[in-house]
């Protein structure tokens, strides 16, 4: 009879658990096996035996080496449900002590965001595997010279790449942070722009053109596009006109009491969206249709 004996400190019906779902593939392979809880001296073990004497239609060691990668699959499952977090913060705490815990905590939650790829990006997709993988195969590496492994020292010295990766994660989420944190504080500023101004306009309407061109119109729905950005174009010495950065510029040196945009959806830039909002949150209106839509739309389409 051959085994692999896990050494387990704590939720051992969660590890018993993991590798009893992942064996359920034996059976179909007709491979006898079967799994114990062994309890001496304060430690649980695992032990996880097959007998080959029972199979015959696998070649000889093949039912163990077997054994070896569904026990290898289902412990890397596990190290990423229960240690991941831990080993994040981890890394967070040791090479990011200067944040205080609040700072940490939202680290922890980006870098979580991430690795669990709660955005749906393909590339972190890739990465999720890469990480499973970076554990099967320490693990494989591990059993093809001894069977006897202890979860937490394993996770703890034998897992460096995968904690590599774990680091690198850490440090996009750190900068992804910093990036937000500025967004922030810019915001914040034009905010306070804004607010203590006395308004120029009582409304401002935006209407967003396919062409990525912002038209304005006051309250009387008179334009005021070229009165309002001339001062600034007047300050570009050369290259492109950025419309965008002429917008905001304009509003916020207007700071009318209500903005309606129109159109909205033709905004290819939504992050520019997003910060109209937030620079003048409660003064927006977002338009869900009328005739200044209907006329802007009728336009985009004939100058396409």
């Amino acid at each position: 009879m051959q085994f692999l004996s896990i050494g387990v400190n704590e939720c051992v019906n969660d590890v018993i658990r993991h590798i009893t779902d992942e064996l359920q593939q034996l059976k179909n392979k007709k491979v006898n096996y079967s799994i114990d809880e062994v309890n001496s001296e304060g430690s649980t073990s695992i032990i996880c035996s097959i007998n080959e004497d029972k199979v015959s239609d696998e070649k000889p060691g093949q039912p163990y080496n077997l054994l070896i990668l569904h026990v290898s699959n289902a412990l890397a499952d596990y190290i990423i449900k229960q240690y991941e977090e831990r080993l994040i913060e981890r890394v967070i705490n040791s090479n990011y002590c200067y944040f205080n815990s609040t700072e940490k905590n939202e680290i922890l939650k980006l870098t979580l965001k991430i690795i669990r790829n709660e955005d749906k990006s393909f590339l972190n997709s890739i990465y999720q595997v890469r990480r499973r993988n970076v554990i099967v195969r320490k693990l494989l590496d591990y059993f093809e010279g001894s069977n006897n492994l202890i979860l937490d020292g394993f996770v703890n010295f034998r897992l460096k790449d995968y904690v590599k990766d774990l680091e690198e994660v850490v440090d996009k989420a750190v900068d992804d942070f910093l990036m937000e944190r500025e967004y922030k504080e810019f915001i914040r500023l034009l905010k306070y722009f804004v607010d203590v101004q006395d308004p120029k306009l009582e409304m401002v309407h935006i209407i967003v053109g396919y062409d990525s061109k912002y038209v304005l119109l006051d309250e009387n729905k008179r334009e005021i596009t070229n009165e309002c950005i001339q001062e600034f174009v007047s300050e570009i010495t050369g290259g492109e006109i950025n419309y965008d950065d002429l917008l905001v510029s304009s509003l916020i040196t207007l700071a009318p009491r209500k903005l309606v945009i129109h159109c909205a959806g033709q905004f290819r830039n939504k992050e520019l969206l997003e910060t109209i909002k937030n620079v003048f949150y409660g003064r927006v209106q977002i338009c869900g249709g009328c005739d200044i839509c209907v006329l802007n739309i009728v336009k985009s389409e004939n100058k396409k």
